[in-house]
Order: structure tokens, then C-alpha cells, then sequence
């Protein structure tokens, strides 16, 4: 049995209105204000991003980046003990096809140029606190 590898940050930040967003049709999770300013950075740096579409456990995009290509999920929940804040998680997973996953080539490792952006982004402009990343997969 194969499992899913993805990256994780998780972090408190009241920069994104999560009460603006659209509905999610699907399931009524926040994510999509913060993937909006999150592929507006990554476009800024030259990799291409998807507009933000929901999905059951929150909003994701997809990003072209390095020559691979990632699904990049969100989602977003107020914090009680902090109004105004929401506690985020952002997951990384890089795709791969069924070849790649049976040889073991392509896989998501802890240095992974798109990760370790989202994760320099997080932390130096989104007025994020509590910034926590696995980046081990």
C-alpha cells in the first residue's frame, strides 16, 4: 500500500477574510482568500498558478513549478481563542505518475523548491504566528 506524501504548514494569521469568500459549494470550509494571495506570490515569481477551486476538505490550486506539477490545498477555520484570527493549513502534494511512484523517482523531498517558497512566504508576508512546517512527508 502506497501512501499520499505531503507537505504541511500549519499557522494563526487574521490577514485573510474568510467571511468574503465565496461559499464553498461542496463543504463550508475557508481557503480560498488565502490561496488567491498565495498564487498572485507564486505568479510574481514566475510559476504558474491555477485560480482557486473548493473541494471537500477546503479550496485548492494547481502550480506549475521547476518543471513538476503540485495540487497545493488550503483550508481555514476561526480561531476561538483569537477572534479575528483563523488557524490555516496549507498542504503541498506533488504529482506523480503511476511509473514515477513504482520506481520511486519524483518524489516530494524535504528541500522542495515550491515548499520551501510557500513556506518563506507564510512566515515573512502574512502576518502569520505559530508557523509550523513538516516538510518530511
Amino acid at each position: 500500500m502506497m501512501i499520499a506524501v505531503a507537505h504541511v504548514i500549519t499557522f494563526r494569521s487574521a490577514r485573510f477574510d474568510i467571511a468574503a469568500e465565496p461559499v464553498n459549494p461542496i463543504n463550508p470550509i475557508a481557503g480560498e482568500s488565502l490561496l488567491r494571495w498565495l498564487g498572485a506570490h507564486l505568479q510574481q515569481s514566475q510559476y504558474a498558478a491555477t485560480t482557486p477551486r473548493p473541494e471537500d476538505w477546503g479550496w485548492f490550486i494547481r502550480v506549475e513549478a521547476d518543471g513538476a506539477s503540485y495540487l497545493v490545498g488550503a483550508s481555514g477555520e476561526a480561531d476561538e481563542s483569537a477572534p479575528g484570527a483563523v488557524a490555516w493549513t496549507i498542504q503541498v502534494h506533488k504529482h506523480r505518475s503511476l511509473k514515477q511512484k513504482l520506481t520511486g523517482a519524483n518524489k516530494l523531498t524535504p528541500d522542495d523548491r515550491l515548499s520551501a517558497m510557500i513556506e518563506r512566504l507564510v512566515r515573512q508576508d502574512a502576518d502569520a504566528v505559530n508557523v509550523e512546517a513538516d516538510r518530511e512527508g
